[in-house]
């Protein structure tokens, strides 16, 4: 088998610029354009001093894919491009790799349709870092024995969705253990508004965006006597690309929908 040929969306962003140096330095990848909204028609080394190579750039997907042979998408943008940019990538048999959170269900269970269609692979991860995807499957086990339980996610003052993706399918995993409840004094009242969070089944979740943050969660569960706290940190953005590689690798051996990283990490 040959190389495999990636496309990145939004190569100039954080997670995008970092998605670039890892396809550039894994032997068994090529990059082979990217997508930026701004710089049609120019080099990648024209668009950013740290960038190096003639990788073409266009601004339309499908002028890309018409013009350049690729194996995998991997969108690590916003949501709508996200969307826009998979299901371009399908209708071409591209196998998309989509890091962007703010799917709605609608979103994804069009997407999981058009997989079946074309018979070919697509995984869409809330999160990367394998800590994170440890963190969840650790909470998921957790809440067998701890029914109450509460969720605080930390992420950088620029991330546009409260809460995060991966808070989110923390709590749908949680979910598949617990049954739904009611969690604090069952007469309590918030004398501001959002004080306890977003409710999900009864577990409260709450969002943190400060200067200074990339991405951090804590579960905290409790019990009579005792709590128990699962924590995951990414110190910086390198700590999403082992798992955006595993996903490349692996969405090029599979002809189904995925979504969460835990369900390919055995």
């Amino acid at each position: 088998m040959g190389k495999i040929r990636v496309i990145i969306a939004g190569p100039r962003g954080r997670m995008g610029s970092e998605a670039v140096r890892m396809v550039e330095e894994t032997p068994s990848f090529e990059l082979a354009a990217v997508l930026d909204r701004k710089n049609n028609g120019r080099k990648l080394s024209e668009i950013g001093h740290f960038f190096q190579g003639e990788v073409p750039v266009f601004s339309d997907i499908e002028d890309c894919l018409q013009s350049v042979k690729a194996d995998v998408l991997i969108d690590l943008t916003v949501p709508e491009a996200g969307m826009h940019h998979a299901r371009t990538a399908l209708a071409y048999n591209v196998r998309p790799v989509v890091g962007t959170t703010g799917f709605s269900s609608e979103e994804l269970q069009e997407l999981q349709g058009l997989v079946r269609e074309k018979g070919i692979g697509c995984i869409i991860a809330p999160n990367f870092a394998i800590g994170a995807v440890l963190m969840m499957k650790f909470a998921k086990m957790a809440a067998k024995y701890f029914e109450d339980v509460e969720i605080i996610e930390m992420h950088h003052d620029r991330k546009l969705d409260a809460p995060s993706g991966t808070a989110v399918k923390t709590a749908q995993l949680i979910s598949e253990e617990r049954k739904k409840k009611s969690q604090g004094h069952p007469e309590e009242k918030e004398t501001m508004e959002g004080a306890r969070g977003a409710d999900y089944e009864g577990m409260r979740i709450h969002s943190v965006r400060l200067p200074g943050l990339i991405a951090h969660q804590e579960v905290l569960f409790g019990s009579e006597g005792q709590t128990l706290k699962i924590r995951h940190d990414s110190y910086t953005r390198a700590s999403f690309m082992t798992g955006v590689r595993t996903a490349v690798e692996t969405v090029m051996k599979i002809d189904s929908f995925v979504y969460g990283l835990e369900n390919i990490m055995e």
